[in-house]
């Protein structure tokens, strides 16, 4: 059977680089695009991209919805489906504008790749995320074991993604000289950090307490003074596999260089909350943490612009609808506080309407999303 066309090989390719080129997309995101891509080739048999149908839209569409999650053993999400289908969408949009296809393909074909307005809804809606309280974290840093260079690895990975927030692709890349613990700031260096779109960061140590901070800075000294480390070596150095006293593989210690990606640091998460009890909480879900403790602190706009900037966001509002969304249990800690207040809502002083009541909790509803 056949697995690829030449002609549509070509084509992608155009595609990719100019995604790449003049769209300006990383790497990562194109071979997204490009495996979207694959799918449906595999969904019309490999069919030439010039011979599209409509219908082939259609049935991509019916094979998506029976398509199993690898990892979960379920259906695929509706946000993965829509991602997937857009992914597809994007390309026949492209591919109506180029030489020998334009005559085959009209733009508006590209729509019928779109999912049901239903299952849209379904894909974008917002849904509360879970995220450690600062209790939680601590009592994790308190549990684990610093006997081994391994095991006080992990801890302070653990401790300084509390301190500073900074994304796990970030951290997996990480130099000894991009930390100042003297001016207490992580310089996240796009040259030489994988930041997130690449941008250079200057992040200084969030205030989640002087034994957090403390964990880093032993850290640091240990690296530097006991095992001699330079400013080049890596923060979190990637663990050192070898070959046991009794055979197969086992780990050493720890290598100078970084880990390739950050597979290795979200299984230590893992395995750090999982070893406790508690359920997994992955690197990134920390920067929920610090979005919302920033909401509590402080105390001024110029306060919040500030804590907001530290997370690398350079819109407020994106902490406040992507990280700072209020938790449905302190929503009804905050709405039974305002019901044992006289909010001098009723003309008379005493008990507010039901007309009025449902007023206010619109409004709270609307300002909490």
């Amino acid at each position: 059977m056949r697995k690829h066309h030449p002609k549509n090989e070509r084509i992608k390719r155009q595609y990719l680089a100019y995604l790449e080129e003049a769209k300006r997309m990383s790497g990562k995101t194109t071979d997204q695009v490009a495996a979207a891509i694959a799918l449906f080739e595999k969904s019309t048999g490999y069919k030439d991209f010039a011979a599209f149908h409509i219908e082939q839209a259609r049935k991509f569409k019916r094979d998506m919805a029976g398509y199993i999650n690898a990892e979960t053993g379920k259906p695929l999400a509706k946000a993965t489906m829509r991602s997937r289908l857009n992914h597809v969408k994007a390309f026949f949009h492209w591919l109506a504008g180029q030489q020998g296809y334009k005559s085959r393909i009209s733009y508006s074909d590209s729509d019928y790749f779109n999912i049901s307005a239903n299952d849209t809804r379904i894909a974008t809606a917002k849904r509360e995320k879970p995220v450690p309280s600062a209790e939680q974290i601590r009592h994790i840093l308190n549990s684990m074991k610093a006997g081994t260079d391994i095991e006080r690895r992990n801890r302070a990975l653990i401790a300084f993604t509390f301190l500073t927030g900074v994304r796990d692709d970030a951290l997996a890349s990480l130099k000894l000289k991009h930390v100042s613990l003297q001016n207490r700031t992580v310089f996240q260096d796009a040259r030489e950090v994988r930041t997130k779109n690449r941008k250079t960061i200057t992040t200084w140590f969030f205030p989640v307490g002087e034994d957090i901070e403390q964990i880093v800075c032993d850290w640091i000294d240990f690296l530097a003074i006991e095992r001699l480390y330079g400013q080049e070596d890596a923060l979190f150095p990637s663990t050192k596999v070898g070959v046991a006293d009794h055979g197969g593989f086992t780990a050493l210690g720890l290598t100078r260089e970084h880990w390739s990606n950050a597979g290795a640091i979200r299984k230590i998460f893992r395995q750090a909350f999982e070893g406790t009890g508690l359920p997994y909480f992955n690197p990134h879900s920390f920067r929920n943490t610090l979005a919302q403790i920033g909401e509590k602190v402080c105390r001024s706009p110029e306060d919040f612009k500030a804590w907001s900037q530290n997370l690398g966001h350079e819109h407020v509002l994106t902490t406040f609808t992507s990280y700072g969304a209020v938790s449905s249990h302190r929503q009804a800690e905050i709405l039974e506080n305002l019901g044992s207040k006289d909010l001098g809502l009723s003309g008379s002083g005493g008990a507010p309407d039901a007309r009025t009541i449902q007023r206010v909790l619109k409004h709270l509803a609307k300002n909490a999303g």
